[in-house]
């Protein structure tokens, strides 16, 4: 039996352990029965839902955050315990309050232009296009664009960019409507989605559907090789029902008739993937070098062998343990500590590890949806980021660690009053 599997019960709970069995969840990719356990966060609250004043003595609804691997096709991944549309159809994440990822998709807009010729004749679209963080790039240059946005109130605001959007979920059938009513997509992207859709073969088949002979379709992911090495299980959270390695994306790919040509590997988000698919029979995108190293690469790592993901889970918990610790000292020596961001992420490493204002005193974002709110389970206040100013405290926790350096630099003048930075990812670092 393999390293992670689940522990057999003893005999006197045969009829617990019938039950569970009967009731196991199957891959979300290729049906089989998850019987392995990846990590184990415990449970959990969405992590954007960010809880209103008025709410702070309601009930609050947690759910089990336990990510699993499949011994078949090695899709590590969520049990859908929320539906979709609880947890996009209004949405706190607005993807132009990070300077850095706005610039991300300038460079990615001129890269697509100048490789593939996009232009007035094209149609370029993409799902889950947010706030038009990205499509605003493409209509400067004056290439036709759609965006798909399931949440209501972040498609307003693109909107008001000019950039048209339709407000649905994405899958075969809204793909299908979108052709009638569209045309196919000449380019077809999404960034950080692949993840969010607990159907994927539904999500991945409607791209099939919408691209235009001879398109591409670029996707965006954390890479679950990144997410091991360096630690990153603080992005496990309910709205990523998957985690991707290229070895099970070729293959899932591959099942709906999509060939990946090319991928690059890029810094953001602690380190993802951008792939780039074309239909089975479009023979002018031969696929590239690229894909043959990263194939083996993975390959090589053992990301087809069960025993590769059997130590994570006791990484992840001593952790936890040297973050608690550096927490405790701190207070102990009447420190004060304040946090930047509220993003997922922090969502998930702050109930994880159990921390609340006993030891992190507030947390600040730019977002001003979330001011006056508070960070789910955890009930940390967010504030505007002045408040650190206000306040000087002596240490600043990064939740989105993986914009370090656009927050230090914006907070620099922490440094007045001897202020630190503290990153908790991949270990605890005091700069």
């Amino acid at each position: 039996m393999s390293q992670i599997a689940d522990q057999a019960l003893p005999a006197t709970d045969s009829r617990a352990a019938t039950a569970a069995l009967n009731t196991q969840a199957c891959c979300r990719f290729c049906g089989a029965r998850l019987k392995h356990r990846f990590v184990d966060l415990g449970m959990s609250p969405l992590c954007q839902t960010h809880i209103e004043p008025h709410q702070l003595n309601h009930m609050e609804p947690f759910y089990p955050l336990c990510a699993w691997v499949c011994d078949q096709c090695f899709l590590v991944q969520l049990e859908e315990y929320v539906a979709p549309s609880d947890i996009f159809s209004d949405y706190a994440y607005f993807s132009s309050y990070s300077d850095s990822w706005v610039e991300h998709a300038r460079r990615y807009t001129e890269q697509m232009v100048g490789r593939f010729g996009f232009g007035a004749a094209s149609k370029v679209m993409e799902i889950a296009s947010n706030d038009g963080y990205l499509l605003q790039h493409f209509v400067r240059a004056g290439v036709p664009c759609l965006g798909i946005e399931p949440a209501a109130n972040v498609a307003e605001v693109a909107v008001g960019k000019g950039i048209p959007t339709t407000v649905c979920f994405f899958g075969r059938d809204s793909a299908g409507a979108i052709a009638r009513e569209h045309g196919q997509a000449n380019l077809l992207l999404g960034n950080n989605v692949l993840a969010h859709v607990p159907d994927i073969n539904d999500f991945v088949g409607g791209m099939k559907l919408l691209l235009a002979p001879g398109g591409v379709i670029t996707m965006e992911f954390p890479h679950l090789q990144q997410l091991m090495e360096q630690n990153q299980f603080d992005t496990i959270y309910h709205e990523h029902f998957s985690y991707l390695s290229f070895t099970t994306v070729e293959r899932i790919f591959a099942h709906h008739g999509l060939t990946l040509f090319d991928v690059e590997e890029l810094p953001t988000h602690g380190g993802s993937l951008r792939i780039y698919a074309r239909h089975d029979n479009d023979a002018t995108k031969p696929v590239g070098e690229r894909v043959t190293a990263l194939r083996q690469r993975e390959l090589d790592k053992g990301f087809t062998r069960l025993e590769t993901y059997a130590d994570f889970a006791e990484r992840v918990r001593e952790t936890k343990r040297k973050l608690l610790a550096f927490l405790i000292e701190a207070k102990r020596a009447g420190k004060s500590v304040a946090g930047y961001g509220a993003p997922g992420k922090g969502n998930t490493l702050l109930n994880y590890c159990g921390i609340r204002q006993d030891f992190l005193d507030y947390t600040v974002d730019r977002n001003p949806h979330k001011y006056g709110r508070f960070t789910p389970g955890t009930h940390i206040p967010i504030l505007h980021p002045d408040a650190i100013r206000e306040t000087r405290p002596d240490y600043l926790l990064l939740l989105p660690w993986n914009l370090k350096e656009e927050i230090m630099q914006q907070t620099a003048y922490i440094r007045e009053w001897g202020g630190q930075f503290v990153i908790p990812i991949p270990e605890v670092t005091v700069l």
